[in-house]
């Protein structure tokens, strides 16, 4: 099926899927919109852990109760709920690049919006609130395009391919936020760090073309 495909020009998911591990594979690293995709994970393990491991300090550093942190980060738990359904949901019934990439540019406008604006107990609580209902929605969205490029049978680790990426931008998220804090005794050049890697996350993954990856012959 998959030959006559090649030879029709006509591909769709499921030519896609029936190739092998190893085929599968070297499609993926040639893939335009897989490797775009997993750059754009990138800026979202950075977004996540720098604001789970460096908020509390920053918040303190501006004179605000150590605990409203504790409900920043527990309205972001709260709302992240929500967004997951949400982006779960229309993930399903629009194309999935698009909630995604606007997911990447609505952090950006919210992390400008709290480092422009005075630091407060209720800058912090709307912030957490509001980066939570953008939290992790990007997971759904992400796997689902995954699967249209490739279809679901090797999923688990074209995923895991994608998730190192994640893994790696959250560690360069919690160090470089430490390291340009111990430089500068601010976390006001991290704070646009992430929102210029969110900038860049929403052009990369609005670039995304949805559509099953042509296998080569």
């Amino acid at each position: 099926a998959l030959q006559a495909a090649l030879a029709t020009g006509d591909i769709t998911a499921k030519d896609v899927a029936a190739a092998s591990l190893g085929k599968t594979l070297s499609h993926a690293f040639q893939s335009r919109d897989y490797i775009l995709l997993t750059a754009g994970f990138f800026v979202c393990g950075l977004h996540l852990v720098f604001i789970t491991t460096h908020l509390p300090i920053y918040l303190k550093d501006n004179a605000v109760d150590p605990a409203i942190a504790s409900w920043a980060l527990s309205l972001i738990g709260l709302f992240n709920i929500f967004g997951a359904l949400f982006f779960g949901w229309i993930g399903g019934v629009t194309a999935k690049k698009v909630p995604l990439a606007l997911i990447y540019l609505a952090r950006t406008v919210i992390i400008a919006a709290f480092i422009y604006m005075p630091v407060t107990a209720t800058s912090a609580l709307v912030f957490g609130a509001a980066m939570g209902f953008f939290w992790l929605g990007t997971i759904p969205l992400t796997s689902g395009l995954i699967v249209g490029f490739f279809g679901p049978k090797h999923l688990s680790m074209l995923y895991g391919i994608v998730f190192l990426s994640h893994q790696v931008g959250s560690f360069v998220g919690a160090w470089l936020g430490g390291y340009l804090y111990d430089l500068t005794a601010s976390y006001e050049l991290m704070w646009w760090v992430n929102a210029g890697a969110g900038l860049a996350a929403f052009i990369v993954n609005w670039l995304i073309r949805e559509a099953p990856v042509t296998p080569q012959a």
